[in-house]
């Protein structure tokens, strides 16, 4: 996301817009017979221009802002298209790639191909990730979320990313 449109604020008030322009927390939802899903209601006001989902990269659905998508598709559309790993990745997000609209009860539509892709059925847990949301199938999420509740691995990734530092 671009948060430059909150030039105007600084300190906390930067922080404040910042941290409600963002996909954040857990949600679990039902995936009705046409296969829409309805959105967490405080997502909906961050999807007013539409949204992409894509293939995620853990057997999960990603869905992004139009400008998130746009980020990542330029990038890598400047990715040589003579290197094979580039061209994996242009399959695997173009391909998968679906542009959706919020309906007016809160809904988006995914396609049978992304719901086989994340095993999804009739539930769907919705995980904010900062700039973008995941959808999960719930056993597979239940996999996830025990991987990111080990306390001994949290306390690895912490220190060798420096989170905390000034």
């Amino acid at each position: 996301m671009d948060y430059t449109r909150n030039a105007g604020l600084t300190g906390v008030s930067f922080i404040k817009g910042r941290l409600e322009h963002m996909f954040l927390g857990q949600y679990r939802h039902t995936i009705d017979n046409k296969g829409r899903l309805t959105i967490p209601a405080r997502y909906r006001e961050l999807l007013v221009e539409g949204a992409y989902v894509i293939q995620g990269f853990d057997q999960n659905l990603m869905v992004l802002t139009p400008s998130a998508f746009d980020s990542v598709s330029r990038r890598v559309s400047q990715m040589s298209m003579t290197d094979p790993t580039a061209r994996q990745l242009k399959r695997l997000l173009f391909s998968t790639g679906d542009k959706v609209e919020v309906d007016r009860s809160g809904r988006i539509l995914i396609q049978q191909f992304l719901r086989e892709v994340a095993g999804l059925d009739s539930e769907a847990i919705v995980v904010g990730v900062g700039d973008y949301f995941e959808i999960w199938a719930p056993e597979v999420w239940e996999q996830q979320a025990t991987l990111i509740k080990d306390v001994d691995a949290n306390a690895q990734r912490f220190v060798a990313f420096d989170l905390f530092a000034g």
